[in-house]
């Protein structure tokens, strides 16, 4: 099963269990999505308080999955083009995590758990994959790819 077929089947399966419309805000956990292209597939999770989440997808068969559990995290996700794909997870208090993706074919997977971690992700072009894991706290990185 490759990367972006096990996202999508994630998400779809996220949607049916979660339902097509969960609540926006609850014990201060705010959620943004939007989309404009078409076959695109989002799947989300928070648990805890006050974590935020922003999707924005526009393009056409992108994909995003994020699960925050814990307090005050923040999720950016962004993609642009075609055939996007990005994975993240937090686990902790004060975790931000960036991501945008502009063309088409990118791959991002990131995992934090702790406290006060900041992951970048930007990729250009066509066709970059990104990969970080943070563990512990006051971790910084940054992929940039063109």
């Amino acid at each position: 099963m490759t990367f972006s077929t096990l996202i999508k089947t994630t998400a779809i399966a996220l949607t049916v269990t979660l339902g097509a419309t969960a609540p926006a805000l609850a014990d201060g956990n705010r959620v943004v999505l939007e989309q404009y292209g078409q076959w695109n597939d989002i799947g989300g999770s928070q648990g805890g308080t006050r974590n935020r989440l922003s999707v924005y997808q526009d393009g056409w068969g992108n994909t995003s999955v994020a699960f925050q559990d814990g307090a005050r995290n923040r999720t950016v996700i962004g993609q642009n083009g075609s055939g996007n794909d990005v994975l993240t997870q937090q686990r902790g208090r004060c975790n931000a995590t960036g991501v945008s993706q502009y063309g088409s074919g990118h791959s991002a997977d990131t995992f934090q758990r702790g406290r006060c971690n900041v992951t970048a992700v930007i990729q250009g072009g066509h066709g970059n994959s990104a990969h970080t894991t943070q563990v512990g706290k006051c971790n910084v990185a940054a992929i940039i790819q063109d």
